[in-house]
């Protein structure tokens, strides 16, 4: 019976990332996002549940992928699509182009979101090397990164930092950089903790700690500087130890 736990706990991320995907497509960004932060919470804590009662299995491993694809593959690309809709209308109150049957290109390249996600995803299923790392950014993490932006915008309404988020060129060159970090070979460090000692965990727990400040003082503008952090702290890490 135990067995069956995670992958339960798994499906749950598969429900939550349905939801969102539907909130996504309704431009309701924010409701959105609390799902996807609920189906990363799934994602993180069916891994853990799996190691807890030892009982990993290749199915497992498969249908973990196959939540991400949706929950932080899939709803991001949905938001990029909307946001990119907004930087060509001006705002957030608008009627979607389809109504008035005036159909744009821009939007739909934030769906190479989706598709560089789902290359990653492929590519961790038969690395036999992402144990202990991850090699390119993690599925989840770029999903925090794109769903922090409308949250940026409906909670800290500032017009500049509004302005940079709607300007069709910032979102088409975050949807490239997505795509390439997501892909890229860069070694990052994984949150898993073998042993709870500060020693071996010295970078995962000072993570952690700046985190949770960047997060208390600066809200929803602390993830995408929490997201550079993780990137630079990880290179850092990885040329000191080579």
């Amino acid at each position: 019976m135990k067995r069956h736990i995670p992958n339960f706990i798994t499906l749950l991320n598969v429900f939550c990332g349905c939801v969102a995907a539907v909130f996504a497509v309704m431009n309701q960004l924010e409701i959105a996002a609390v799902f996807v932060f609920l189906g990363i919470f799934f994602d993180f804590f069916d891994g853990l549940a799996a190691r807890l009662l030892d009982v990993r299995s290749e199915l497992g491993v498969q249908l973990d992928s196959l939540a991400d694809m949706i929950t932080s593959g899939l709803v991001p690309g949905i938001v990029m699509y909307q946001l990119l809709i907004m930087s060509e209308t001006g705002g957030w109150n608008v009627t979607t182009h389809m109504q008035n049957l005036e159909i744009s290109i821009l939007p739909f390249f934030g769906f190479l979101i989706t598709m560089g996600s789902a290359y990653r995803l492929a590519k961790f299923n038969i690395d036999e090397n992402q144990q202990e790392s991850f090699v390119g950014l993690p599925t989840p993490a770029n999903a925090l990164l794109i769903i922090s932006l409308p949250l940026i915008m409906i909670y800290h309404n500032n017009e500049y930092i509004n302005d940079v988020i709607l300007n069709e060129w910032f979102l088409l060159g975050l949807t490239i950089l997505s795509a390439y970090l997501l892909n890229s070979n860069i070694e990052l460090f994984a949150l898993k903790f073998k042993k709870w000692g500060f020693k071996e965990n010295a970078l995962r727990y000072i993570f952690i700690v700046i985190s949770l400040v960047l997060l208390i003082t600066m809200k929803f503008l602390a993830v995408p500087l929490i997201i550079i952090f993780y990137i630079l702290s990880s290179v850092i890490s990885n040329i000191k130890v080579h």
